[in-house]
């Protein structure tokens, strides 16, 4: 079998509604699911936890194949999985659920007061250790690491017409649709999928008689943690933030995904060490809690090892589905407003996708982070769609103010005009990818209504506003470059996977 355990949704969502109904019962005392080292790891963090010992019985565990060592069952991370401690009373009510969902149900071992884990296995006993040491006080590394150094400043990037430059970006594979992808699969489960994918975050449907929804966002930019993994770890956390926010949703928590090369190498351990710093700064200030997450390791190929990718998986409460946002423009004559941008609408270029696709630049310092504005300016954001003041929103994250107006076209088949960056910077202003920012689309009569909102914000945390243009047509027209077709635009956004997937 693969190494990589292969997911089956249908039979996941089985094992949910299982659990679920079985949870309803009052059967169940204590659960969790089986993910990074299998039974191991859930039967002593259970254990552990509760302050009780676990025995297992090998022999009563169900088994894809046969002759299977102890080592391995134990380490065994096949999915679809969850260990429970039951009621004994109502041990025959837990099967004839899982029964009638087709799903294997096994007893497997019993809690036990001496706060040993015991594993037996063909009448021998194969393992008994002290749980509490295993799980509460698992000994600690604290291997040597180094920080990563400044970055160098980057190059002056010569222009480029923009025209030329959104269509080459929007045909690179780090910046095309990923329809080819998605539509493998079914996205409108049960119907309960409010947005389809290609927007800042999945929404799924989950209590339609109160109107209630969860949106659901996973982010990361390697290149600006390998840069600086202190703000690039702030970042993941931010634009993860964004999106849940850009959807009117409140973010709740979040998971982190931390994947990195050889932590004995000094350098590698010093991007752990500041990517988890940065990502720790950033959930206490948007008081976002990580609730869950893992860690992967000594990912390298030849000796050199992945950049620094600390994903953050974030969700998000949506009180009522019928007042989100999209990010399709959806009528022609709308005014578009970038909120939370400098007056000069942000000019970052260096280890942006424009410098590293069209100008193979990976230099400079990344994009700084300001946590405080983020809050402001995702509150915000939240208050005007929760008024109905706009409808269609979308945050600014690669390629900048470009690559957002053109999904945004893409997605509502709608075109819009783009009036010139302050001071003739259209190329730094439009693929700048500056945080923090946020493009909306709204009636000239709620402009009077986003203005308002606005003023109520204390002057030390106003976030700007600026309208730099409208909707409408079947173009997109970015300051003073010739416009581009929607059907170009298309072209160039969608082509790229199925011309790779057919080659």
């Amino acid at each position: 079998r693969p190494t990589v355990q292969v997911g089956d949704p249908f039979t996941e969502k089985r094992l949910m509604e299982a659990t679920l109904e079985l949870m309803a019962t009052g059967a169940v005392i204590a659960i969790q699911d089986m993910g990074a080292a299998g039974l191991t790891c859930s039967a002593v963090e259970m254990g552990a936890s509760g302050n009780l010992g676990m025995e297992l019985d090998l022999d009563a565990v169900p088994v894809r194949e046969t002759g299977m060592t102890p080592y391995e069952m134990m380490l065994s991370e096949s999915q679809e999985r969850m260990l429970m401690v039951l009621r004994p009373e109502k041990e025959a009510e837990a099967r004839a659920v899982f029964e009638k969902w087709e799903l294997d149900f096994a007893t497997v071992g019993k809690t036990t007061s001496d706060h040993r884990f015991r594993v037996l296995w063909q009448g021998t006993e194969v393992a008994n250790l002290p749980i509490n040491e295993l799980g509460d006080e698992a000994p600690e590394y604290d291997r040597p690491w180094t920080p990563t150094p400044p970055a160098a400043p980057a190059p002056q990037l010569p222009e480029t017409d923009i025209a030329d430059a959104l269509l080459a970006l929007l045909g690179n594979a780090n910046l095309c649709s990923r329809r080819w992808v998605w539509e493998q699969y079914d996205t409108l489960i049960s119907g309960n999928c409010l947005q389809l994918p290609g927007g800042d975050a999945g929404v799924v449907r989950v209590d339609p008689a109160r109107k209630k929804a969860l949106a659901f966002s996973s982010d990361v930019t390697p290149r600006y943690c390998d840069a600086d993994p202190f703000e690039g770890g702030q970042q993941a956390v931010a634009e993860c933030w964004r999106n849940l926010s850009a959807t009117g949703a409140r973010p709740l928590a979040c998971s982190d995904n931390l994947n990195f090369g050889n932590p004995e190498k000094p350098e590698i351990m010093g991007q752990l060490v500041g990517a988890i710093k940065g990502v720790g700064a950033a959930c206490r200030a948007l008081d976002f809690p990580i609730v869950s997450g893992n860690v992967s390791l000594y990912n390298e190929t030849n000796g050199t090892g992945i950049p620094p990718t600390p994903t953050i998986a974030g969700v998000g409460l949506l009180d009522d589905y019928q007042a989100m946002a999209r990010i399709a423009f959806s009528a022609p004559g709308q005014a578009i407003f970038l909120v939370g941008a400098p007056k000069d609408w942000g000019t970052h270029l260096s280890r942006s996708r424009y410098a590293q696709i069209l100008h193979g630049s990976n230099e400079g310092p990344p994009p700084p982070v300001d946590l405080e504005k983020e809050r402001t300016n995702g509150q915000f954001i939240r208050q005007a769609i929760r008024e109905g003041v706009t409808r269609t929103v979308h945050d600014c994250s690669d390629g900048g103010i470009a690559i957002a107006l053109a999904e945004m076209c893409l997605a509502g088949n709608t075109g819009a005009t783009i009036t010139s960056a302050p001071g003739g910077k259209d190329t730094a202003s439009l693929f700048g990818e500056d945080q923090g920012r946020y493009l909306i689309a709204l009636p000239e009569e709620n402009i009077a209504a986003l203005e308002r909102l606005a003023a109520n914000v204390s002057v030390s945390e106003r976030p700007t506003l600026c309208q730099i243009g409208t909707t409408g047509g079947q173009s997109l027209k970015l300051g003073q470059s010739r416009a581009i077709s929607l059907a170009e635009l298309r072209s160039a956004h969608e082509d790229w996977f199925p011309r790779f997937m057919d080659n």
